[in-house]
């Protein structure tokens, strides 16, 4: 890929504290970098696209070695692909499937579902073997077991224990123990990069060739959009759902001292989806220390259609103008080759040490 020249930045860079110390001493190497998130946000993936592509298919090659990748719902089929043998290949392809997703107004949460997963098995085409023996990745997938009343599809019970949730949020995040537990579905070579995850209970299943499919799409099963995902194959039975609902921007205790590098939609990382209005609810400096996190710049934003990354409200938006949402979502998808070109230029150049600031 080659760098443009750039009139203003496209991206913004910040650190944790041990990270930021690390870039300011010595710079940035791909071989530092030894864990990747992928956050949940549906449709926002699709404007890191030329982010992805920069970093998993030109700068992370340049130093082989084994590192962990832990997604929540696109943050989780991002990471799938990039364990495909050519990631740039299968993240442009996630790009145009999602993209070429028509949904009507008045479609069934059932039928969204089955479109879902239609798409599922068209990005995977039989490579599930693949990505579970990736030689340079680890794929880790956060999912949720739904407890209760949440665990139903009926609209108005589920409804019911979605208004639960947000009060018990509004109170206190430890109050959604009674309504989820969290479960990691991890590569079987290698534990998760985490450390012991105490805030909610946890349970860690190893990820196979006949359950893959299944984790993937109850990692992005949000409710009252997706039905969700029942009996997965070696998990306990029960129902399983979006992992962003508790894991929304991966808000977590990543073990080790190796850099976290964490491409983003946003300069900031908000720990539950439920926390989106929570504004005094922070992320935890201590489990930011070693994350570099990369996110589009608002002047980049500005220069979008609409001023901003293509969202899932945009399939109500354009609901009678799917043409016109395809456009603007394939423009940002061709924007997004600046955000690569610019990472790789400061990277190269070793200006990325100037531009770095914290991350709070």
């Amino acid at each position: 890929m080659t760098a443009i020249h750039i009139k203003s930045s496209s991206l913004v860079i910040r650190a944790g504290a041990q990270a930021l110390a690390h870039i300011r001493k010595q710079g940035l190497s791909p071989a530092d970098v030894g864990i990747i998130p992928g956050a949940a946000g549906g449709p926002k993936a699709l404007g890191l696209q030329g982010l992805d592509i920069a970093l998993f298919g030109e700068w992370l090659p340049r130093s082989p070695r084994v590192r962990a990748l832990i997604g929540a719902s696109i943050g989780a089929w991002r990471s799938a692909c990039i364990c495909m043998p050519d990631p740039a290949k299968s993240l442009r392809q996630l790009g145009e499937l999602y993209t070429g997703l028509n949904f009507p107004k008045g479609i069934a949460i059932g039928q969204i579902s089955q479109i879902c997963e239609s798409m599922l098995d068209e990005l995977l085409k039989g490579r599930d073997e693949a990505i579970l023996t990736a030689p340079s990745y680890r794929l880790n997938i956060m999912i949720v077991q739904a407890l209760g009343t949440l665990a139903s599809d009926q609209r108005r019970t589920l409804s019911l224990g979605l208004g639960a949730v947000i009060r018990d949020n509004l109170i206190a995040r430890s109050r959604l123990i009674r309504h989820f537990s969290r479960i990691v579905a991890h590569d079987l070579r290698q534990k998760p990069p985490l450390d012991d995850l105490n805030d909610f209970p946890t349970q860690y299943h190893a990820l196979r060739p006949d359950n893959l499919r299944q984790s993937l799409l109850a990692s992005g099963s949000i409710p009252l959009v997706m039905e969700g995902v029942r009996d997965i194959p070696g998990f306990a039975s029960g129902t399983y759902r979006d992992g962003g609902l508790l894991d929304y921007h991966l808000d977590l205790p990543y073990r080790g001292n190796d850099i976290v590098l964490y491409p983003h939609f946003i300069e900031r990382v908000i720990p539950g989806w439920f926390d989106k209005g929570v504004f005094w609810r922070k992320a935890n400096a201590y489990n930011l220390r070693n994350v570099v996190l990369i996110a589009p710049s608002r002047s980049y934003l500005e220069r979008l259609p609409n001023r901003k990354l293509p969202d899932r409200k945009d399939f109500t938006r354009y609901a009678a103008d799917p043409a016109t949402r395809q456009r603007h979502w394939h423009r940002a998808m061709a924007e997004s080759q600046r955000l690569g070109d610019e990472f790789l230029e400061l990277a190269e150049s070793g200006q990325l040490k100037d531009r770095v600031l914290p991350l709070v």
